[in-house]
């Protein structure tokens, strides 16, 4: 009687022991488990933190209007009430910058366009590389200040290096070409197709320079020119301004629709597609 006694007793105790001994693993387990995801959380809080590259961005909301009071704002209502300011490359909590590209072949007219929207005192002050032109222009918009950064990049081989810098992070991707050459109308196809290689988001823009040398050609062939870039920007899903920097004709239009675009403000400008006239095509 008593041996069953004790080996009852020893059974129970090493059943016991077995199950001492399991919880102990799976404690052990867990508390591994527990470091090793304490671990990753703050390999990943690291990663996060060098990937911000400093403190974020804070950007200051336009100040709400009562519906019921005016009728929503437009695109010309915005740009009507913002002021031109001046204020070099330097980053400020309140600056919301929209880095735009410029593509297209050389001698077309780029430069003298970006000039002639920001003004030849902030070109004065544009930052020039080695087949890279940077030029800004400050808008302050209802206590707000929206600052448009373009990179022009020239048109010659040796420049192709700067596309995906020029691209990259992009919000708008101008392809521009000389209304009056048609090779540098049939480049921008590969201009569009370098420009997607790093940038597959921007809004894409067509856009013919010197439209005041244009109107001088033949109707014909202003009909053909035309009838080919309006193709070309329905291929892109582009949208086509013809342009003259010499007589501002579309210049402050191009940037009024990239700003319509990106804060979804209504554009009130018509298409235009009569010919010997500046072509419009959305």
């Amino acid at each position: 009687m008593a041996k069953k006694i004790i080996h009852d007793t020893t059974r129970k105790m090493s059943q016991l022991c077995q199950k001492i001994v399991q919880v102990d693993v799976r404690w052990g387990f867990l508390k591994r488990v527990s470091f090793v995801g304490h671990f990753f959380r703050f390999i990943w809080n690291r990663l996060v933190v060098c990937s911000v590259a400093g403190s974020p961005s804070h950007y200051r909301k336009l100040p709400l209007r009562d519906p019921s009071s005016s009728p929503p704002a437009t695109v010309d209502d915005v740009f009507s009430s913002a002021a031109t300011t001046t204020g070099g490359y330097d980053s400020d909590s309140d600056l919301v910058n929209l880095k735009i590209s410029l593509l297209g072949d050389c001698h077309i007219g780029k430069t003298t366009f970006v000039i002639k929207y920001v003004g030849n005192e902030q070109e004065k002050g544009s930052l020039q590389m080695e087949g890279l032109n940077l030029m800004d222009k400050t808008l302050s918009v209802q206590g707000a200040r929206i600052s448009f950064r373009i990179w022009d990049v020239a048109g010659d081989k040796r420049s192709l290096d700067q596309i995906p810098m020029a691209c990259k992070d992009a919000v708008a991707i101008l392809i521009m070409f000389d209304l009056t050459s048609r090779c540098t109308l049939n480049s921008v196809v590969g201009w569009y197709s370098e420009a997607r290689k790093w940038n597959q988001t921007a809004i894409p823009i067509l856009i013919g320079t010197k439209f005041d040398d244009f109107v001088r050609l033949p109707p014909d062939v202003q009909w053909t020119i035309a009838t080919q870039a309006r193709a070309y920007a329905r291929a892109m899903k582009a949208t086509l301004f013809f342009s003259s920097a010499t007589h501002n004709i579309n210049v402050n239009k191009i940037f009024k629709f990239i700003m319509a675009k990106l804060f979804n403000l209504p554009w009130t400008v018509e298409r235009n597609l009569r010919v010997g006239e500046p072509i419009i095509d959305f």
